[in-house]
């Protein structure tokens, strides 16, 4: 990454404007053209520098919900299950951890009941018991990775 990709990644974590032209809103804010923004964009998602860009929203505002889920998986297994895990597009997020419970997601789901129905379906596909801990509470705490 060059400055100019550091300045793009750190402008962009703090807003995106809702206008009518917001890359070359973006880009002029940044000192370079729209298509110069778009394609260092394209190349930091394609170089998996970047894993997306999008918009975040709050899934239980609209009727959805999140969960955070913990697996014990055998470590021969754990590629496999990974595979699995990952087929679903309700998994936002699955990480490998030293711990018993070696593998945590996070489920985003369109309604609270598609939590149980995913859960179920990848304790069938992998035979292995998931330890869903809900979100009861949630904090924002403004998190800004500087680059």
């Amino acid at each position: 990454m060059d400055e100019i990709d550091r300045s793009i990644v750190n402008t962009l974590q703090v807003g995106f404007p809702l206008t009518e032209n917001p890359y070359a809103d973006v880009a002029a804010q940044l000192g370079i053209d729209e298509s110069e923004l778009l394609n260092r964009l394209t190349r930091l998602l394609d170089e998996k520098i970047l894993t997306r860009f999008g918009p975040m929203y709050d899934a239980q505002k609209i009727g959805g919900a999140f969960s955070l889920v913990a697996v014990q998986v055998p470590e021969k297994s754990f590629d496999k299950v990974t595979e699995v895990v990952n087929s679903y597009p309700e998994v936002a997020h699955n990480y490998q951890r030293d711990h018993d419970f070696n593998m945590w997601y996070v489920l985003a789901t369109e309604t609270p009941v598609q939590i149980d129905e995913v859960n179920r379906d990848i304790e069938k596909r992998t035979g292995l018991k998931v330890l869903n801990m809900p979100k009861l509470e949630e904090y924002f705490i403004g998190l800004q990775l500087q680059v």
